[in-house]
Formats: structure tokens, sequence, C-alpha cells
């Protein structure tokens, strides 16, 4: 029986990691067997490719190079690890997956549909979410909560314009894409957010 896969995804700074930090919380708790990753990484081979995105001194970093990098590290993380969990009936949960590569680089850095499209195409037609859990904050009440942008991480540093164009992008997938996108209002406390995931979860019935 092939396993469960659960994305979750949102802007810089909406709370994901803590989200994710307490939904583990809730699943040893209640005895509930999962396998938590995330992108890029997950992977020896994935971090150092994590690394390399996102160090801040990047700064020539091409879009398409950027867009290649994430695609790479997200099919070694898929063959090495995702695929043989689904294939052995796991849930797997994992902290950023494909609507992030439409998010930043098709709307975000303009390169469009068919060219991320095209180079996660083992991606989309293999291995796409059940389901994918977005936190809908926007970036100026996220990095308001977070305390300001992280200098050392290269795509925090990408300025206002672009971080809105990622959040655009997020709305415009949750409706395209509305059979699987379970969208969850963050604007709340991170408990009344919490609350809100499980539920869903719960109503799908992933847990």
């Amino acid at each position: 029986m092939k396993g469960k896969f659960i994305t979750f995804e949102g802007c810089e700074g909406v709370g994901k990691s803590h989200q994710i930090r307490l939904l583990e919380e809730y699943l040893v708790k209640n005895d509930i067997k999962y396998y938590l990753t995330r992108e890029p990484g997950g992977t020896n081979i994935s971090e150092q490719i994590r690394n390399i995105i996102l160090d801040g001194k990047n700064t020539e970093m091409t879009d398409e190079c950027e867009a290649l990098l994430y695609a790479s590290a997200r099919v070694q993380l898929l063959k090495q690890v995702i695929k043989p969990r689904l294939d052995n009936g796991e849930l797997v949960f994992c902290d950023r997956y494909i609507d992030s590569s439409f998010a930043y680089q098709s709307y975000a850095r303009g390169l469009g549909f068919d060219f991320v499209e095209k180079i996660n195409d083992y991606a989309i037609k293999n291995f796409m979410p059940d389901y994918t859990v977005f936190l809908n904050l926007t970036p100026d009440e996220a990095f308001k909560r977070k305390g300001g942008v992280d200098k050392n991480d290269r795509l925090e540093l990408s300025g206002n314009s672009f971080h809105q164009k990622v959040y655009d992008g997020y709305v415009d997938l949750s409706k395209k894409y509305s059979d699987r996108f379970i969208v969850i209002d963050a604007s709340g406390s991170k408990e009344q957010t919490h609350e809100k995931i499980i539920n869903a979860l719960k109503e799908k019935g992933v847990i």
C-alpha cells in the first residue's frame, strides 16, 4: 500500500518550522508513525546543495541556476528517501516541495511555469503531494512576527517586492490546485494555527 505524502508551504517567516515541530509533538504523543524531511535537503547531497542555494554570499547566482539546483536536490531526496518510504506505506511530511519552486521561481523570479515544470518533470509525474498545507500569512505580517530579515539567508534578502510575488504565487496555486491545498489562516496565535492544522489533517484522513 502506497503511503501518504504531505507537504508544508508558506512565505519566509510564516512560522512553518514551528508548526511542524508542534505537529511532531502531536504525532509522537498520539503514537502516529511518520517521517519528516525538508527541502532543499534531507540527504547528504541535498543538504550540500541547500548550503549553496541559501548562502548569502552567492549573489551572482542566476535565477535559472537556482531553479535547477532546487530540482537537483529534489530528485536526490525523492529517489533516496521519499520513494522508498512511500513504497513502504509510510506517512511522509516534507517542509517545502514543488509548490515552493512554482511560487519562488515561476512567479517571483519570472521563469514561468513551463521552465519549472520541465526541470521538475520527474517529481511532477511521479510524486505530487496528496495534500499541501499552506500557511496563509502575508510577507509583511510574517517578517514582522519573525523580527526582520535573516541577513545570512540569500532568499530572505531578496526584497519586499519579491516576497509579495511569492505570496501572490501561493494564493494563485491554492486556487489552481484547490483539491490538494489545505489553506490555513496563520494570522492567529501559534496554538490556534496548530489546532487548525490538526483538525484539517484529521478531516482529510491523514492522521
